[in-house]
């Protein structure tokens, strides 16, 4: 915002004839990879002073979110989670094999 006694005009320091070249936006997209911009109503931004507050508080809630869905499902896992059995293999479970009588011919 600029204050009315100010002007759009550069200060005669400046020579724009030497600023030629120049690329708008050069490291806009390395400068915003892997960040999510969030506009907050205004009751909300008064409970959070700074971006680490916001994002204590979203970790919590997501926390406590997966610990209810976990809950849910029907109580939280006793055994640490083991990898998947691959449908292409056979399940291996001892039988109870019937002896065969020897055929009669």
């Amino acid at each position: 915002m600029k204050n009315a006694t100010e002007s759009d005009e550069l200060r005669p320091e400046y020579d724009l004839s030497k600023l030629k070249g120049g690329v708008q936006g050069k490291y806009y997209k390395k400068a915003t990879a892997g960040t999510t911009l969030v506009l907050l109503d205004p009751d909300v931004a008064e409970a959070f002073p700074d971006g680490r507050t916001v994002n204590e508080v979203l970790r919590g809630v997501a926390r406590v979110a997966r610990e209810q869905a976990v809950a849910i499902k029907g109580g939280l896992p006793n055994k640490p989670m083991q990898p998947a059995r691959s449908a292409a293999e056979p399940r291996r479970v001892p039988s109870a094999r019937k002896k065969r009588s020897p055929q009669r011919g």
